[in-house]
């Protein structure tokens, strides 16, 4: 069999954007770190192409992600020309994630391409030392194995001397190469940056953590107890020097909506009707985006300003669905923030009136649940669950209704809108 002079890129993903971290935001953490994976593919094709001086056949991208479902960038790679996905699994063991079966996977097809002379050079961007029988064996076939490594952070070395030692060429990709598909993300930004938010949203940004709500909680709860048995009157609020009510019991983590409510209409006494409680208490709002348990709604139903919002799906017609769908894997990253502002942004384009957005903008900086719920689904399309029991992160959910009303802002400044009196 006859080889062919062409090239093949093999990239172990782990290796190529965890040293990436590394080198530019001081962590192997990709979390850390911003890609453009069109301008990284081009990137490697352009390099390979010139260093061995063969055409392309084709870049495999070896990742691992949890239960082996492709994640957001996964989706947009293997659409890609040229690009071939392999995913092995990611597991969570004593806090750290660790990938299985991503060596192997990469073993596997390196001696399957030089068995099958499909390549006269293999381009290898690993720093794992167990692929060395592999590269081994593409050598005996007559393969030209080349490695290339991340230029590595504070000389630390980062490839195994076994791999650097066997390979027939070796090349560093350094941090201006690295540079033009990666960047690191601003130290505490929790999405991608954006245009100034008004001081709204970046209160929903800066909201504080579960935990910190938590012990705030518990701590109120303690000194109102001591200040019941004591006879004293509760200690007030410091931003309105009225008396904090005792936090609902039996509530975990963080205060729902409805426990919220409850705790406000205990504060106004028995004898208040439970509408006059529908108002957002100010402290909950920065929290939660959803107006559901704000009242009980008994058999009512969604208030009218709200039922006679349309959600996305009903103004959405099987062709946009299917156009939708294609961006969604070849063009939206993923960022939270920016998933919020693609679903805003579909939802004021096919509003059938613009009094929809009117009352929208009235009722910030909730969102009205049956949308709200909406949003999140399709945010969890984007691997934003995190696995923690399916549930999307805090900062995450923060960042995804705040780009939706980033889009809103945006959109209704635009247009000018005038808010209804």
């Amino acid at each position: 069999m006859e080889r062919v002079d062409r090239c093949v890129v093999l990239v172990d993903a782990g290796y190529l954007l965890g040293a990436a971290a590394s080198l530019l935001a001081g962590e192997p953490a990709r979390s850390r770190i911003t890609v453009d994976h069109a301008a990284l593919i081009q990137g490697l094709r352009e390099r390979a192409e010139a260093d061995t001086e063969q055409p392309l056949l084709r870049i495999y991208w070896f990742d691992g992600a949890p239960d082996r479902v492709p994640q957001p960038e996964h989706r947009r790679l293997r659409v890609m020309p040229r690009v071939t996905v392999r995913l092995g699994a990611l597991t969570r063991s004593d806090g750290r994630w660790a990938q299985k079966g991503v060596d192997a996977a990469m073993h596997a097809e390196l001696t399957e391409l030089a068995r099958n002379r499909a390549c006269s050079d293999v381009v290898l961007v690993t720093g794992d030392g167990d692929l060395l029988p592999g590269l081994m064996s593409a050598k005996e076939h007559g393969v030209a194995v080349h490695l290339w490594a991340v230029q590595a952070a504070d000389g630390d070395y980062n490839q195994s001397e076994d791999l650097v030692a066997e390979a027939d060429e070796r090349r560093v990709l350094d941090r201006a190469w690295i540079t033009k598909a990666v960047r690191a993300k601003e130290t505490g930004a929790i999405c991608a940056p954006q245009p100034a938010p008004r001081p709204e949203i970046a209160a929903i940004l800066s909201a504080p953590l579960p935990e910190a709500a938590l012990a705030a909680s518990a701590e109120r709860a303690s000194e109102a107890q001591a200040a019941a048995r004591a006879g004293a009157p509760p200690a007030p609020r410091p931003e309105t020097g009225t008396p904090e009510p005792a936090p609902a019991h039996g509530h975990k983590g963080v205060p729902t909506p409805k426990d919220l409510a409850a705790l406000r209409a205990s504060a106004a006494g028995p004898a208040a009707p439970a509408q006059n409680h529908s108002a957002p208490v100010p402290s909950a709002t920065l929290r939660w985006s959803s107006d559901r348990g704000w009242a009980d709604r008994g058999s009512l139903g969604e208030p009218p300003e709200t039922a006679s919002l349309p959600t996305l799906a009903q103004v959405t017609t099987a062709e946009q669905r299917w156009a939708d769908r294609e961006e969604d894997i070849t063009t939206v990253g993923g960022d939270p923030f920016e998933v919020g502002q693609v679903f805003a942004r579909r939802w004021m384009d096919r509003l059938p009136e613009t009094v929809h957005l009117q009352k929208l903008s009235t009722m910030y900086p909730r969102i009205p649940h049956r949308i709200d719920g909406e949003l999140l689904r399709y945010a969890a399309r984007f691997g934003l669950l995190a696995h923690k029991d399916d549930q999307i992160d805090e900062h995450d959910r923060y960042a995804i209704r705040a780009g939706f009303w980033r889009e809103i802002d945006i959109t209704a400044a635009v247009d000018h809108v005038p808010a209804p009196e």
